[in-house]
């Protein structure tokens, strides 16, 4: 599966979200996500929302995925 159309998916699913997402090309991706929808979540939640913006792709086309989520003001904070 493409990176772009799995940050499309993520993106469509978290309106306001940016996610960046990358591959191994074996299957294997890693998504940076940032969005206001995780204000106040726990780590937990947020990949659900993730998750939830994937459903059954993955494990599927998508063997593993690895996930990062920040809310904006934390994105900011690390200095991106």
């Amino acid at each position: 599966m493409d990176p772009k159309e799995i940050e499309s998916l993520i993106e469509q699913h978290l309106p306001d979200a940016d996610a960046r997402v990358h591959t191994d090309g074996q299957g294997h991706y890693e998504a940076v996500v940032v969005s206001p929808a995780f204000e106040g979540k726990r780590s937990i939640a947020r990949h659900q929302l993730v998750y939830g913006a994937l459903g059954e792709r993955v494990g599927r086309e998508i063997h593993a995925l690895a996930i990062r989520t920040f809310t904006p003001e934390e994105w900011r904070s690390a200095g991106n």
